[in-house]
């Protein structure tokens, strides 16, 4: 539910108009990709509603994935088995956009804490902004991504982001969607999501697989559009995947959190050229 992209009216200046060096000024339609909040509200069974926890600004569209992501990458689920359900729900907006996500945990799943000095508040730039602490960004996953099998060749690597880029249908008409991807060890694409939050892409493919009961992603490549930076690392260790590719530059502590991991981590992954900043036993010779 909800539309990922809208028309705006622009205007459009060129500078150098039909390469001649003159210049035009037009009016027109112009294609944006959607950003609006969406709460995530968590909680057991039972009368009330939900306290919320979340709140993250994201293109709309597979948001209970987003939501399942979400909390399995933060740590507070292990599995699908641990949502009883979750819903969309209205929002006090007129006309409703169902910006709201209602999560009923499982018996026996502990609640989060919902102190309002830890609750998160996302941009679309950051997935840790509302992280209280240092100690509270870390998470540690429950796969040995270390003992992953997975080898590919660089080739295979090569040719996919091209593969992303061709799936990417909001992209074409906005120019402004992250996008990332689940493929398998012999190249095929299992699950795209795009987002104007690259941190939201991952949760959205991540909470997919969850809610499919595919974890862990052992023997899986996810790619992402934009850079690979810590969160994002620690997202795909969260799942289980061994090996996240990057068009762009990781970061430091991406670096440190895969090698820490046992996972690879691939960025400038562009053309026939990448760089392996860990893991680089699973590029085959």
């Amino acid at each position: 539910m909800g539309r990922a992209t809208d028309q705006r009216g622009v205007l459009r200046i060129d500078l150098d108009a039909a390469g001649g060096g003159g210049r035009t000024r037009i009016r027109r339609q112009d294609t944006l990709a959607v950003e609006e909040p969406l709460e995530i509200r968590v909680g057991a069974a039972g009368p009330g509603r939900r306290r919320p926890l979340a709140v993250t600004m994201r293109t709309p569209g597979d948001d209970l994935d987003l939501a399942i992501g979400f909390l399995l990458t933060e740590g507070l689920i292990r599995s699908a088995e641990d949502v009883h359900t979750a819903q969309l729900c209205a929002g006090a907006e007129t006309p409703n956009t169902y910006n709201v996500v209602d999560v009923v945990l499982s018996p026996g799943v502990p609640e989060p804490a919902t102190d309002p000095a830890r609750n998160f508040y996302t941009t679309s730039s950051c997935g840790v902004c509302g992280k209280a602490s240092i100690e509270s960004v870390r998470t540690r996953s429950q796969f040995a991504v270390r003992d992953d099998p997975l080898v590919v060749t660089a080739e295979l690597l090569a040719g996919l982001p091209d593969r992303l880029r061709a799936a990417q249908r909001a992209f074409d008409r906005t120019g402004g969607l992250h996008a990332a991807g689940l493929f398998t060890a012999d190249g095929e694409l299992v699950v795209l999501r795009e987002d104007v939050g690259r941190h939201n892409a991952v949760d959205k493919v991540l909470g997919w697989a969850t809610r499919e009961g595919r974890l862990p992603l052992a023997g899986h490549v996810l790619l992402v559009s934009g850079r690979a930076s810590f969160e994002l690392t620690q997202k795909a260790w969260m799942a289980g995947v061994p090996l996240l590719a990057a068009v762009s530059a990781p970061s430091t502590l991406a670096a440190e959190l895969a090698e820490e991991a046992g996972m690879t981590l691939v960025g400038f992954l562009r053309g026939p050229t990448m760089n392996v900043y860990a893991g680089a036993q699973r590029l085959a010779e």
